[in-house]
């Protein structure tokens, strides 16, 4: 491990004071003193105009950090040595009233998931004007185009249809954007980042990315940003932090740690991280199509109570067939319709026209039990592990849900179970624990055990890979391949990483709008593309000139 010195920091510029200062840092879990800290003894500096950016695995201490400098750590955290300061100010030293009045206007946060950070019942204008309501004297016209400016600027689509929408009735990516822009309306003098371009394509997320370091220039806006994606941290970063279990690994500037990384920990990290390069999987032999959905469109209607109605077209003429040991990634923008078509194969969601097929049989007007057989043969591990399992049920009964439902005895199911935790390489001791006691990547594998008990023949992977940390990507992305050539199933897999998509698909539907625009063998679609739409994707991945290869590696 790298000797650092605390008291001097990372990030320290000797002419211009810094916006955040963090100095020796302790902050202390509970359980006593026999217990490790949460983080321990960090300092770092992000001077105005600066990106510095935190990097670790789950539960190294980033999103603690974040917490305690926004002044929101939870009651069962308390810093326990250490100073905080944002323009000299001692935020640990501040008074509740004093923090309210320094968050949105010297101080703004993004988090990593938005619907928890949206108000559900209140209209997105609505919630971006209540902010300016209480920080601005502006009148409410001023206000309103205030608000439709910054939604223009941060890529949301019709302004004045986002306005009077509510969270619901956005995209996962529209509604990160509506986060974003909340924290960058006022133009705070330090704007912490955490995960938050994590739900957005790879367009949206270069125009975030441009959008912040744009006001750093205007503004000399000093950026924390936490992530794992390397990508997003060779093209924002000035200086970068890495972290782990609490403690300072690495530090320094971005080139210097990505590019000649002196610590094993951090060269295990970059080894971890995807390149976007042609796949050499093995051509799937032809066979017997497993799943085949076609000219599936699905169409909404939008408006009403005082608004005009209208349609929107979220799927239109969809195709695709899906063999044994097949997977086929489907990329695009964020409301692109990648989970839409992927909700109706599920029959998750009912489409408006057009026809599904599992084995032969036709599911697209199938109804209470006649689905019962699809529903065996078709699961989906969604993007959040967290939200998709339920707080209250132990991991077993979680899993053995969905075989109990099917007929299976429950002896039999809770053997099931068990051999499904040795197939995801977690003990079966985990069965009789809840969620809330696993990481992320636990969680998402305790996902994949559960709708593996069904005995599916086609997995449904939608965005569930892209909120986890590289090194936890990594072994999921390898468990899924792993478990592919073992039981032959089909998976449709959903991302909006290019890299990823190179790193396990065999073809790659690319979508806009509702519609496909490419498809193909991934080689052919990734590196001799067709479209314009295509070719502006694979121009938007982030990380594209950097090659991260753990030891040793360089900028190309």
């Amino acid at each position: 491990m790298s000797t650092l010195q605390p008291q001097s920091g990372v990030g320290v510029n000797e002419l211009v004071p810094p916006v955040l200062t963090v100095r020796d840092l302790c902050i202390a879990l509970p359980g006593g003193a026999d217990r490790p800290d949460a983080v321990s003894h960090i300092s770092f500096d992000v001077a105005p105009g600066e990106v510095l950016c935190l990097l670790g695995e789950s539960g190294s201490g980033k999103s603690v950090i974040a917490s305690a400098v926004m002044g929101l750590l939870p009651k069962s955290l308390q810093v326990r040595h250490g100073s905080i300061h944002l323009q000299g100010e001692s935020l640990l030293d501040a008074s509740t009233t004093r923090i309210n009045g320094l968050r949105g206007t010297t101080m703004s946060m993004v988090f990593q998931e938005p619907m928890t950070a949206l108000n559900p019942v209140m209209s997105c204008g609505a919630q971006v004007d209540e902010l300016l309501t209480r920080h601005t004297g502006l009148d409410r016209a001023a206000r309103r185009q205030m608000i439709l400016d910054i939604f223009a600027r941060v890529a949301l689509p019709d302004p004045p249809r986002i306005y009077a929408s509510f969270p619901h009735q956005l995209s996962g990516g529209q509604r990160q954007r509506i986060v974003i822009a909340m924290a960058l309306i006022l133009k705070p003098a330090l704007l912490i980042c955490d995960e938050p371009t994590t739900a957005l394509d790879v367009t949206t997320q270069a125009e975030i990315l441009k959008l912040i370091r744009q006001l750093q220039t205007e503004n000399a806006t000093a950026v924390l940003f936490i992530t794992h994606d390397f990508g997003v941290v060779t093209e924002i970063a000035d200086k970068v932090v890495v972290l782990q279990l609490g403690s300072m690994i690495e530090a320094g500037e971005k080139t210097e740690v990505l590019g000649h990384a002196r610590e094993p920990y951090t060269r295990m990290l970059l080894a971890a991280v995807p390149e976007l390069k042609r796949s050499d999987r093995s051509p799937v032999k032809h066979a017997y199509p497993l799943l085949e959905a076609q000219h599936i469109r699905k169409t909404y209607d939008s408006g009403g109570w005082r608004r005009p109605r209208h349609q929107v077209h979220a799927a239109h003429d969809f195709s695709v067939s899906l063999r044994p040991g097949e997977t086929i990634g489907i990329v695009g923008e964020s409301g692109s319709g990648k989970s839409t078509v992927a909700r109706c194969i599920a029959r998750l969601i009912e489409p408006t026209a057009g026809d599904i097929f599992v084995d032969g049989r036709s599911v697209a007007r199938a109804t209470g039990r006649a689905l019962s057989p699809m529903r065996r043969q078709v699961q989906v591990v969604f993007q959040d592990p967290y939200r998709s399992l339920n707080p209250r049920q132990t991991v077993g009964e979680s899993i053995i849900e969905g075989p109990l439902n099917f007929g299976v005895s429950r002896a039999q199911a809770w053997k099931q179970a068990e051999e499904m935790m040795y197939l995801v390489r977690m003990k079966p001791e985990a069965l009789r624990r809840y969620p809330n006691e696993f990481s992320g990547g636990q969680r998402q594998r305790i996902s994949i055990a559960r709708a593996l008990a069904c005995e599916p023949r086609i997995l449904i992977a939608d965005e569930a890979v892209s909120a986890l940390d590289v090194s936890v990507q990594a072994q999921i992305l390898e468990l899924l391949e792993e478990i592919q050539q073992r039981l032959s199933i089909g998976i449709l897999f959903i991302t909006h990483d290019l890299r990823v998509a190179s790193r396990i698909c065999d073809r790659v539907i690319v979508m806009q709008g509702g519609r496909i625009v490419e498809q193909g063998n991934v080689n052919d679609v990734f590196f001799d593309p067709q479209e314009e739409y295509t070719r502006k994707l694979l121009a938007a991945a982030p990380g594209r000139e950097f090659s991260f290869s753990g030891p040793g590696n360089t900028s190309r």
